[in-house]
């Protein structure tokens, strides 16, 4: 059984996601799903902000080119962009093994791409999906107990 939350903005969007970030404990994996302009880095800006990031979510952007971005906060938050990745191969050669520590949470998006690799690993997954010009749709799985949205 998942969640369903619908925001109405950008600013929603990151509010829910710092929400989020305030409550992560470490160690976790977070799978975001959706295409383009669904709010993914949106989401991911609030969980840095959350977690206490240097620049809170202002120094969040979309690693496309770089794959991978770390924000330092309370917890290390990697930033993963696998929209690039041409393999499963790939991803497990960029170090995501090494990312996933207690002291840290990994964010990946377009993780659809990647989610062979995520097997066997507890994972929150969250789906955002367009439902108007500003509207978001999310859908999360495996979120833990003690986080509440």
């Amino acid at each position: 059984m998942g969640l369903d939350i619908r925001t109405n903005s950008a600013a929603e969007t990151i509010e829910l996601g710092r929400r989020i970030g305030e409550q992560l404990r470490g160690g976790e994996v977070i799978a975001l799903v959706g295409e383009l302009g669904s709010g993914k880095t949106h989401l991911i800006k609030g969980i840095a902000a959350g977690v206490g990031a240097e620049g809170g979510g202002e120094v969040v952007n979309s690693p496309t080119f770089v794959i991978v971005n770390e924000y330092s906060g309370r917890l290390e938050v990697y930033h993963i962009d696998a929209y690039r990745l041409e393999s499963v191969e790939q991803f497990e050669q960029i170090g995501f093994d090494d990312y996933c520590h207690p002291g840290s949470v990994v964010v990946i998006e377009w993780a659809d791409k990647v989610e062979p690799a995520l097997k066997g690993i507890d994972v929150i997954r969250v789906e955002l999906q367009h439902a108007g010009r500003t509207v978001r749709s999310i859908h999360f799985e495996g979120l833990g107990e003690y986080i509440q949205v």
